[in-house]
């Protein structure tokens, strides 16, 4: 038989030195060579790619702690690494040892698994580890279960291996030996190593007095393998004796019996005479049921025929008097008066009317109901009273709307007369129409057909009044505004002396036009509201929550004042009404207020014309008067009157566009004109009109100014490089005193408006390029071959070398010396030559000094840059310095 690996002193060496062994602490028990696979409990292990046994090698070892007197047992897995040496893989306590289970399914009994309670998840399989023989097997769960139960005092669940065999097997390899060991060694040093034995157990599984008791036990009953035969026949006799012992006990009871049966047949008789009365009673209670029940029945039907009858006669009063219509309703109904004093009374039977209607609709009336003939008799003659009643009273409310229009038409203390600007009242009328208001809420709620042509009939009365009171108000407001007229020639070359004219001032136009938005725009907002709450139009409120009215506002009322103004309509129960968003009935109060409104933009416009007459820059303020007013409307559901105050700021953006549309014909105009020199008349005007503009801006206006300046700048530079070009020999000046001009007159108002400042750079770009193409005409003028020859230098210099620049043709020293001689000359005198030059078409003459800084610095750069040239081709000549050029220019 092959050696153990647990005998095996060079693999208990390497095993600590893989755990650092040595002078460690850790003391090897033993150490086993194994296969290491994976398992399942309670299944056999089968072995695939996926499942390939690997080598490792199991180690039990002790680690003694001073600290407490406790030793830890420790079950550790090495693995063999590349090289072949030992190094540590898994590391168990032995503490948490819960269960050792022999696979059943190995044909061979040397695998086993290892149960830990404390793995992180109890679903994962244990590895299954395999040993050489059974006799590694043993050894290695024997010397397990002695340490568990010598250090921890309790033992693991053994499966698939009896524990009195492992105490045989133990007892038949197990050398005894005496081990002296020392109190303070602690426990585990009972635990013998391999070391000292072969095989070691230094205590058994069962006590000594256990062992003995089971030998004993043993020796009683077990005869051998050959006595089989003798055991069974031994067995049988011993049965035959306990049977044969039972029915001995059984004869000697046979009295016992006897009596019990006695007794039994007695107690049967009297069963059976109880089970015959029973029955005789059973059939005489059925019989008195049945008359029981018989009595019952008739006595329910009764009961319910009286219930019946009592219920039928309260429905058939609860119907009469549903179809009992009230003499003081139906006189109301059908032949009553519509007056103030008699609304009560109408109401009332309004009210009424409606409840009976309701009342015989199937939802509120038994269905049952709903097909006899008197109540559908009774339903026509209530649809007759309906019909009459709805038809009486739109006519008197057709004619009562015209007759109050009418007397208050005829009435010219209601209007704005000749010196006297009269505020529209409304007051009177509302509160003469509030009367009808609950009138109006039921007619709907009888017949909705019937409010589209009450709806017309006010509509077209109101706006009778509407347009006469508008009309009258702006003809009086337009006479008596005093203000002077202004013509709309601002950049016309010609307008010379008019200037002055366009200095009027007009803000009273402003004030007017402020003053119609004012009294008007609230009184349409609150004829609004009220046409859609006295209509019965189902919209949200039209006046923001909390703004006062225009009648609050006339009569300096307080907020709660202007609750008198308020319809506060009522449904038919007594509540508040909340409006609904229903997109159908605001489509029609749409509708509605259109035809309420129609007409009235016109003396609108009518007061936005007059005021472009007077002063087209009074557009600016109106159009921000307008916006205002539009941004306060947003809340406005009707729309109608949004839709007028955006009409009339096309208008104004119209009228205005007009003005700038004339004003840029005016600038183009200038294009026509005579060979023009100096500054061109429009820049200085456009700086005035600009000032002008920036005064008039009110609120929103700010984007309508800015693409006035837009379109006017752009049309001003385009008009002023066409005329530049009209004489190319002075383009340059005419540009460059221009663009100066329209910096210098709009400086101030560059740093405060965004788009002119825009345009000032543009200018001001434009003036540099316009300065340096005219400085270098007048430098190239005079120094023309000094700088031709440096031009030449220049172009050589990209092809050949500096040194042979001075062998070329025309490039030569004499040549050099030739040119400066012509151009060096008398230098101080072309100097001069070049201010006079620049001077001389000059006429704005605040620009010469800075003009002619510019021209001096200029050529003395060109000059710096050619004497750079000349020393680096030509060494040896002499030349003036770029100093002393600097003393002349300065001069």
């Amino acid at each position: 038989m092959a050696k153990s690996s647990a005998d095996d002193e060079e693999l208990r060496r390497a095993c600590e030195a893989a755990l650092d062994g040595g002078g460690s602490k850790h003391k090897i028990v033993m150490s086993i060579r194994v296969a290491k696979s994976r398992g399942i409990w309670g299944k056999a292990g089968k072995l695939g790619r996926q499942h390939m046994a690997k080598p490792r090698v199991l180690a039990l070892s002790t680690n003694y702690s001073s600290k407490g007197q406790r030793t830890k047992a420790l079950l550790r897995v090495l693995k063999y690494s590349t090289g072949g040496v030992l190094e540590p893989a898994k590391l168990y306590k032995l503490k948490h040892l819960s269960k050792v289970e022999v696979v059943a399914n190995d044909p061979s009994g040397c695998s086993f698994l290892l149960g830990f309670d404390n793995l992180r998840s109890q679903s994962v399989a244990p590895p299954q580890w395999t040993m050489r023989n059974i006799d590694d097997r043993n050894r290695f769960l024997l010397c397990i279960l002695n340490m568990c139960k010598e250090i921890f005092g309790r033992l693991p669940k053994v499966v698939g291996i009896d524990v009195v065999e492992m105490a045989l097997w133990a007892k038949e390899n197990t050398t005894t030996v005496t081990n002296q060991v020392n109190a303070q060694d602690g426990p585990a040093a009972s635990i013998m190593t391999q070391d000292d034995l072969k095989v070691t157990v230094e205590r058994d599984l069962v006590s000594q007095a256990e062992e003995e008791d089971m030998e004993a036990l043993l020796g009683t009953y077990v005869m051998g393998i050959g006595e089989a035969e003798a055991f069974s026949e031994r067995l049988k006799r011993e049965l035959q004796a306990l049977e044969a012992a039972n029915v001995h006990a059984i004869l000697e009871n046979e009295p016992l019996i006897e009596e019990i049966m006695q007794g039994l047949e007695s107690a049967t008789i009297c069963v059976e005479d109880m089970d015959e009365w029973l029955s005789i009673f059973n059939v005489k209670l059925r019989h008195m049921r049945e008359d029981i029940e018989s009595i019952e029945s008739r006595n329910n039907m009764l009961e319910m025929q009286s219930v019946n009858n009592k219920t039928l006669i309260e429905e058939l009063d609860k119907l009469l008097e549903r179809l009992r219509v009230p003499s003081e309703f139906a006189a109301s109904l059908t032949g009553g008066s519509f007056d103030e004093a008699r609304m009560l009374q109408n109401v009332e039977a309004c009210e009424w009317l409606t409840g009976a209607l309701r009342a015989l609709e199937v939802p509120n009336l038994d269905p049952c109901y709903a097909n006899v003939r008197a109540v559908m008799e009774k339903r026509a003659e209530l649809e007759k009273l309906k019909t009459t009643f709805v038809r009486r009273a739109s006519e008197f409310l057709r004619n009562y709307f015209a007759s109050l229009v009418d007397f208050m038409i005829s009435d010219k203390s209601y209007f704005s007369q000749r010196g006297q600007l009269k505020r529209p009242d409304h007051a009177d009328l509302r509160y003469k129409c509030r009367t009808y208001a609950r009138l109006l809420q039921h007619l709907k709620s009888l017949d909705k057909n019937c409010l589209g042509p009450l709806r017309k009939a006010y509509c077209h009365s109101l706006n009778l009044l509407l347009r006469r009171e508008a009309r009258e108000f702006a003809n009086e407001l337009r006479a008596s505004t005093k203000a002077s007229r202004n013509p709309p020639v601002w950049l016309e070359a010609s307008a010379g002396s008019n200037q002055a004219v366009n200095n009027a001032d007009t803000s009273t136009v402003s004030e007017a036009y402020s003053k119609m938005l004012t009294i008007f725009i609230p009184l349409l907002v609150d004829e609004s509201s009220f046409f859609a709450h006295f209509m019965c139009f189902e919209v949200p409120a039209l006046v923001p929550p909390g703004a006062p009215s225009a009648n609050a506002k006339q009569n300096g009322s307080t907020g709660d004042d202007s609750n008198d103004d308020d319809l506060s309509l009522m449904d038919l129960d007594g509540n508040d009404i909340k409006p609904g968003k229903n997109s159908e009935e605001l489509g029609t109060l749409n509708e509605s207020l259109q035809e309420l409104l129609e007409g009235i933009q016109e003396d609108f416009y009518a007061v936005v014309d007059w005021a472009y007459k007077i002063d087209p820059l009074r557009c600016i303020s109106m159009h921000g008067i307008t916006e205002r007013y539009l941004s306060g409307q947003k809340a406005d559901a009707a729309g109608f009157v949004r839709l007028l105050l955006d009409d009339l700021e096309s208008r104004i953006s119209m009228q205005f566009g007009r003005f700038v549309d004339e004003a840029c014909h005016q600038i183009e105009r200038n294009e026509r004109n005579v060979r023009q020199m100096g500054v061109l008349s429009y820049i200085p005007r456009f700086a005035i009109l600009a000032t002008r503009m920036e005064q008039y801006i009110q609120g929103q206006s700010r984007d309508l100014v800015d693409q006035a300046y837009t379109k006017f700048v752009s049309i001003m530079f385009v008009t002023l490089e066409k005329i530049a070009q009209t004489d190319p020999k002075y383009a340059d000046i005419v540009l460059l005193e221009n663009y100066a001009s329209f910096q210098n007159s709009l400086y101030d108002l560059a740093n405060v408006v965004p788009t002119l400042a825009k345009f000032y750079h543009q200018a001001s770009e434009s003036y540099e390029q316009a300065c340096t193409r005219h400085i270098n005409m007048i430098i190239y003028y005079q120094f023309e071959r000094l700088f031709q020859f440096a031009r030449k230098i220049e172009d050589l210099m990209y092809t050949i070398s500096p040194e042979e620049i001075s062998f070329q043709l025309g490039l030569s020293k004499m040549d050099f010396r030739k040119m400066l001689k012509s151009s060096l000359s008398g230098v101080d005198k072309s100097i001069n030559a070049m201010y006079r030059k620049l001077q001389k078409n000059l006429t704005s003459e605040e620009l010469l000094p800075s003009l002619w800084d510019k021209c001096k610095k200029e050529f003395l750069d060109k000059y710096e840059s050619f004497a750079q040239l000349a020393a680096k081709i030509y060494p040896n000549e002499t030349f003036t310095s770029v100093a002393e050029m600097k003393e002349l220019a300065s001069m």
